[in-house]
């Protein structure tokens, strides 16, 4: 079974300095039909404004990861660390015991526009960490690419949870399937461009959530590459 959640049926934010889509409820969006799927919790579309950006503030016991689209992050924390996410990068911060941390935008001139997925721990407690890894165009072309798995493979990110995230980059013909386990689900969330999932048609922040289903089908679709996220959840 596959379930459509369209772009402009999520929860929305302005502030001036950022625009936020919630695919999920979050802040003051609450919708108890979306409160998350597996262990999936939250898909923030955020838009941040030149100069502009998240203030130090704290988290704890969830698993963090920024994926930038457009422009560049920086971000700096309470374990000392400190860079700048571009795209093709991703980082994951697992904040564990507690963790807090800031996140700006360091041009002047442009925007920045990344997704922020938080994942449910496998338990409460995990020490704070940090990782940031590059993941070329080049490896997304035409495929799904591991970025986050609970035992770093493939060289993907490392989070404490039984799920896995996959990107890949589709032009119009180009397919990819994604098997998945028996009792595994999948939720699916196009960032840029249009493509389909099991033959529903998608567009740009759309989400598809896949329950009963023996893999994830997609194939893109349009003129420009379809920029597209799959993750792998436990039932």
């Amino acid at each position: 079974m596959i379930t459509v959640r369209r772009a402009d049926e999520r929860g929305h934010a302005e502030h001036g300095w950022l625009d936020s889509r919630h695919t999920f409820s979050f802040a003051d969006y609450h919708d108890p039909a979306h409160m998350g799927f597996s262990d999936l919790r939250v898909i923030n579309e955020d838009r941040v404004e030149p100069g502009q950006g998240f203030g130090t503030h704290g988290h704890r016991d969830m698993e963090i990861i920024s994926y930038v689209l457009e422009g560049e992050l920086s971000h700096r924390d309470s374990m000392g660390t400190g860079s700048v996410i571009r795209p093709g990068e991703v980082q994951r911060m697992s904040a564990g015991t507690g963790v807090r941390h800031s996140e700006q935008n360091p041009s002047r001139e442009r925007p920045v526009h990344f997704l922020q997925i938080w994942i449910l721990p496998d338990r409460a407690g995990h020490t704070p960490s940090y990782e940031q890894k590059a993941f070329p165009e080049a490896e997304r072309r035409g495929r799904l690419r591991l970025v986050a798995s609970p035992d770093g493979a493939e060289g993907s990110l490392t989070i404490h949870q039984d799920a896995r995230m996959y990107a890949g980059l589709l032009a119009e013909g180009e397919q990819a399937r994604l098997p998945l386990a028996e009792g595994r689900q999948a939720w699916v969330q196009l960032a840029r461009g249009e493509l389909s999932v099991n033959g529903q048609a998608l567009r740009a922040g759309d989400g598809a959530a896949l329950t009963g289903e023996a893999a994830v089908e997609l194939a893109g679709r349009g003129a420009a590459p379809a920029e597209v996220l799959v993750f792998d959840l436990a039932p």
